[in-house]
């Protein structure tokens, strides 16, 4: 019984077959094997008239996971799926394959119904019940099975997805959380410090001079603007579904930057005595970078640098020009510096060394500013320094002229 549409094998529509040879005829819409599928088809309808056997002929553009269970590379292609073993007929010259191939499936199905009812008078007899191992029917299910694995796969692709966007909030809130620490306490100490120098019953201040109370109040306003940017940010990371930190690159004067960061920490540099050295050039190149996010990365490097410095050291920034592409800036110390095992691990979220547990921190500064530089196409990467301790550099992209 030969079929001349196309149909699709499903298991919804399960199709039982009482001809021992089955075959399956694979097809696609091209245009070009339009041709060869009509001589195939008219072939197989010139066999028909001879023997009877079943076919079913399967578009993959609408049954994909048919074609991938029978493992074919090109269309069309005929498949003896009964009796087994299961062939495939594939290429230009499937009409010469059929013709060679054609007496042994015969042959082959002939010796199938003799053995099939030898077996049926035997389980007659002894009360076995016989059924074909291969048939149309089970290929479909087969189809379903791979068609629900694929499907479960992709569940478990998007449920990892989803883990990862998941993770990724949760580190950048940490880390966001963990650096609203400084601006807080920068702008407090600014307002205490304005606070307590105000006399209310004569309306100025006591000891501060103008000019300083000017800077106070500038410093507590600047630092409140970093603190609603961090609350965007934090905001944003709630909201979204990427997995990427929010960069906005524009034209930055990082020695610029560098230096304000620098003025903002001074009053822990001098509460300590440390002498601070600056090497950056008049002809520094200016940068394409994010200035909140490069600021994140200097207030990280420098409060780092004063908290591992001992009383009277010595903190060192430097710039070069380093390619005409990057611009490098590096920040040093002469505190107890990073063991050469550990280099590398000091920028992976929550690691810390163990001699820093009793210090203040939570171990996600420096992958926060990793991020941030590899968001930038820089890198970031710490040195041992010859007097003792680290010098922490990192590379930006030049704002093209």
């Amino acid at each position: 019984m030969l079929k001349q549409d196309y149909m699709q094998v499903s298991q919804d529509q399960p199709i039982y077959s009482e001809a021992p040879l089955q075959l399956l005829l694979f097809v696609d819409g091209r245009p070009k094997s339009r041709q060869q599928v009509q001589r195939i088809r008219a072939y197989l309808r010139e066999l028909e008239a001879e023997y009877s056997f079943e076919l079913q002929i399967i578009d993959v553009g609408q049954q994909p996971y048919l074609a991938e269970h029978f493992k074919l590379v090109a269309t069309p292609a005929l498949v003896k799926i009964h009796p087994e073993p299961q062939q495939t007929l594939a290429g230009s010259n499937i009409i010469a394959q059929l013709k060679s191939w054609w007496p042994r499936w015969q042959a082959a199905a002939e010796a199938f119904l003799k053995l099939h009812e030898d077996l049926k008078e035997l389980s007659d007899e002894n009360g076995y019940v016989t059924s074909p191992t291969s048939t149309i029917h089970s290929v479909a299910v087969s189809a379903e099975l791979i068609k629900l694995s694929d499907e479960i796969f992709d569940l478990k692709q998007e449920k990892e997805k989803l883990q990862e966007q998941l993770q990724f909030k949760d580190r950048i809130m940490s880390m966001l959380a963990h650096d609203l620490r400084n601006p807080l306490t920068a702008a407090s100490i600014a307002m205490e410090t304005l606070q307590n120098n105000y006399d209310l019953e004569q309306g100025k201040f006591k000891t501060l001079k103008p000019l300083m109370a000017e800077h106070l109040l500038k410093q507590a306003r600047a630092q409140a603007k970093i603190i609603d940017r961090m609350i965007a940010d934090l905001l944003q990371v709630g909201r979204g579904n990427d997995t990427d930190l929010p960069i906005i690159p524009q034209r930055l004067e990082l020695s610029k930057i560098s230096l304000e960061v620098l003025a903002e920490l001074g009053d822990r540099c001098i509460a300590k005595s440390q002498k601070v050295e600056t090497d950056i050039p008049n002809d520094l190149p200016s940068v394409y970078a994010d200035p909140e996010r490069i600021r994140q990365v200097l207030v990280n490097l420098l409060d780092n640098a004063i908290k591992y410095t001992p009383n009277g050291g010595i903190i060192s920034l430097s710039a070069l020009h380093r390619t005409t592409q990057k611009v490098q800036f590096s920040i040093g110390d002469n505190g107890p510096g990073i063991p050469l095992e550990n280099r590398d691990r000091i920028f992976e979220n929550h690691f810390r060394l163990e001699r820093d547990e009793s210090k203040d921190g939570y171990g996600i500064g420096l992958s926060l500013c990793q991020r941030i530089i590899r968001a930038h196409y820089g890198q970031i990467w710490v040195d041992s320094n010859p007097g003792g301790g680290s010098w922490f550099h990192f590379t930006l992209p030049v704002y093209p002229s």
